[in-house]
């Protein structure tokens, strides 16, 4: 099976997916698909990079990621056993290429303009969450009500964009492999020194290729995704870690610098990490 494109297994005759998965770990590979994914996270957390942007997800949350969307979920598997989604697999055309399109069904369009970036739903989450656990056990049709039920709730409810900047164009097989290599190594190394000349050699290129060609499509350089990818890990630990000083987090997070993590922290945040550790909501 490829990586990129990622092809989401359908019966033939069937206009949409349910899928459930219930692993140690997601699928934790960078990929694409032709289908929009409206997921639930029942069980788990991680790392979830989209575009080019890095989040985290944790249980509960409610996310909707675009058509052809390089993703990745990384599943931190030290902080829970399993790892638990319900999804919904489904393109704009899944029901004849003018379905969405009906006056009927206007209402929904701001669904699919939200999707273009991804996004994470933050209200109406127990509805929702009742109705995805009733697809499990409802019928092909039941299951078709439900999609359109939980679009006009996401459509209406409140949410966060997942990714500034997508890159607009599919992946080849090539490059889906290249970028897919330098995440996975990225989310392995992160907190370890991590060199230009190595992550240029796990791109099999050149220092000057591999900057120019991450920034093409990501819309940032590579240091800036790294430090972001170090400082979201330092968000989590720092409400995790409650007896953990912001220097030794800051160490664990891949910065052997604390003026250097105090700077990236504040252009990353907007607030300072002692201000964020009082109140990460602000």
């Amino acid at each position: 099976m490829k990586v990129l494109p990622f092809k989401i297994p359908k019966p033939e005759r069937d206009a949409f997916v349910f899928q459930a998965d219930y692993e140690l770990a997601f699928y934790d590979k960078l990929h694409q698909h032709e289908e929009i994914q409206f997921s639930i996270i029942l069980e788990g957390e991680g790392t979830l990079i989209v575009g080019d942007t890095v989040n985290f997800y944790s249980k509960n949350d409610i996310l909707i990621l675009d058509s052809h969307m390089p993703h990745v979920f990384k599943s931190d598997v030290t902080s829970c056993k399993h790892s638990h989604m319900l999804s919904l697999f489904f393109t704009k055309e899944s029901f004849g290429t003018d379905f969405f399109n009906l006056e009927e069904l206007q209402e929904l369009q701001p669904f699919f303009k939200r999707s273009k970036h991804g996004f994470k739903v933050t209200s109406h989450k127990k509805v929702l969450k009742e109705l995805f656990l009733k697809l499990e056990s409802s019928s092909k049709l039941e299951r078709f009500i439900i999609l359109l039920q939980t679009m006009k709730i996401a459509t209406k409810a409140n949410y966060q964009s997942l990714s500034s900047f997508v890159y607009n164009k599919k992946y080849s097989d090539n490059e889906g492999k290249r970028m897919r290599d330098v995440l996975a190594f990225t989310m392995n190394q992160y907190t370890t020194d991590i060199t230009l000349d190595a992550v240029a050699e796990v791109s099999n290129m050149t220092k000057n290729a591999f900057c120019k060609y991450f920034k093409k499509r990501t819309n940032k350089t590579y240091f800036q995704f790294l430090n972001e990818l170090r400082i979201e890990n330092a968000c989590k630990l720092m409400q995790t870690q409650i007896d953990s000083s912001i220097s030794e987090i800051a160490f664990q997070s891949g910065f052997n610098n604390i003026s250097n993590f105090n700077r990236q922290f504040k252009l990353i945040k907007g607030k300072s990490p002692n201000t964020y550790r009082k109140n990460p909501s602000l």
